[in-house]
């Protein structure tokens, strides 16, 4: 079995702030693929389903952020499961808003939820990491991902939790670049099927640019030079 968890806080208030980006994407996951009915355990709600033959349980720990370790370490007891069986999905500051990235192991980089799941399981886990920016400064970051996704967010938002929802049997099948390329391929900005007309740079007559205006007393024609030589030769004669 594997074990996808999203990290976010209960309740409505904080349904739609950045901080749930990894609720918002399990209940997107459990839409597409038909999991469910959601139910309270491991101090969180679960939901289950299987990708293929691979069984996968959702959790959203209800703890609050700061202690998510506790409702995954529950769960992972009571499952005889092993940080490896774990795909961890939040907010990740230091990625542009509708950037995915998988990581397994490694530091929490101050992220909370991060930091409990260290105490609790270790850092053996995968975390799939789902941009959101970052909002320029270190003393607006609390701010900044406990306030609601901006209206202008939904443009690259609600693709993105499509596409990780589509691609999430990949990770359950632990193929993690597969996983990757197909969120990538479902999120690159639409191109224009229109063909491109090559325009062509004016150019003007070198003939133009070079010759000077004609004289319109001088003749130019053979004829009107032959017609003034004979009304020459008319009058000296």
């Amino acid at each position: 079995m594997q074990i996808f968890v999203g990290l976010g806080n209960p309740g409505a208030k904080h349904a739609r702030q950045r901080h749930n980006i990894g609720f918002m994407v399990l209940d997107r996951i459990a839409e597409e693929h038909g999991f469910g009915p959601w139910r309270a355990k491991f101090q969180g709600e679960i939901a289950e389903g299987r990708f293929g033959s691979e069984r996968v349980m959702l959790l959203k720990p209800q703890t609050y952020m700061n202690l998510s370790g506790q409702s995954v370490g529950e769960a992972m007891r009571y499952l005889k499961a092993e940080p490896g069986q774990i795909w961890v999905f939040h907010d990740e500051l230091d990625l542009a808003p509708g950037k995915v990235r998988v990581k397994s192991g490694g530091g929490h980089a101050g992220h909370n939820g991060l930091r409990s799941l260290h105490q609790h399981i270790g850092e053996g886990y995968h975390r799939v990491r789902m941009g959101i920016g970052h909002p320029g400064h270190k003393d607006r970051v609390s701010g900044y991902v406990l306030h609601d996704f901006a209206k202008a967010d939904q443009d690259w938002l609600d693709p993105l939790l499509d596409a990780v929802a589509r691609a999430a049997g990949q990770l359950a099948q632990g193929d993690a670049s597969s996983f990757m390329n197909a969120v990538a391929l479902a999120t690159r900005p639409e191109r224009s099927d229109a063909p491109i007309t090559e325009m062509k740079p004016r150019t003007k007559s070198v003939k133009a640019e070079t010759e000077p205006p004609a004289d319109p007393q001088k003749p130019r024609k053979f004829d009107d030079i032959l017609a003034n030589l004979l009304a020459k030769f008319s009058r000296n004669g």
